[in-house]
């Protein structure tokens, strides 16, 4: 997608993503075959539900239909979310991934799994997992030291509420 389509498609779908209550977070055109497809990924502080997803859907189509920006030929629109191992790219998906097992890819070289545990304006303070026994640790990293970050799912953690529960039934 060239850079001016790409321009024209946010600037035309940006306030219409932001008026349905998120921010969008990347627009690709690809070519599948003879068919084109763009997508949009959107996303919010509280995540976004099937419901707004087709609320957004709807209403980029809409406008998309009104304009030329995407030319004559046929296209399919996707109207997705980053999914669950996504790149943390602003700041925002920083704060978002509280919490969150991060994989990170270090400016020095190497890598880092660690929990995010809170974000300010110049880096994140993490929690590093211990190895072999030994209790975790934290450290802080600066954005300027992260060369890439993305989110690791996770299958078996048990969240703060279940420790709590499973605290209290031993207490009781």
């Amino acid at each position: 997608m060239s850079t001016t389509q790409s321009e024209r498609l946010r600037e035309l779908l940006e306030p219409l993503v932001s008026s349905q209550g998120l921010d969008l977070e990347e627009i690709a055109v690809d070519s599948v075959g003879r068919k084109r497809v763009l997508r949009v990924v959107v996303d919010s502080e509280t995540g976004a539900d099937l419901d707004r997803i087709a609320d957004v859907s709807r209403a980029l189509s809409a406008k998309l239909d009104e304009t030329n920006v995407m030319g004559e030929g046929a296209y399919d629109l996707e109207v997705g979310t980053p999914g669950a191992e996504r790149e943390l790219k602003e700041h925002r998906h920083y704060v978002r991934a509280v919490d969150r097992l991060v994989r990170f890819q270090l400016a020095e070289g190497g890598d880092l799994v660690a929990r995010i545990l809170t974000v300010d304006d110049e880096g994140v303070e993490l929690e590093v997992p211990g190895v072999k026994g030994r209790k975790a640790t934290t450290r802080r990293l600066g954005f300027g030291d992260i060369d890439k970050a993305r989110v690791q799912v996770e299958f078996n953690r048990k969240d703060k509420q279940d420790e709590k529960d499973m605290k209290e039934e031993e207490e009781a």
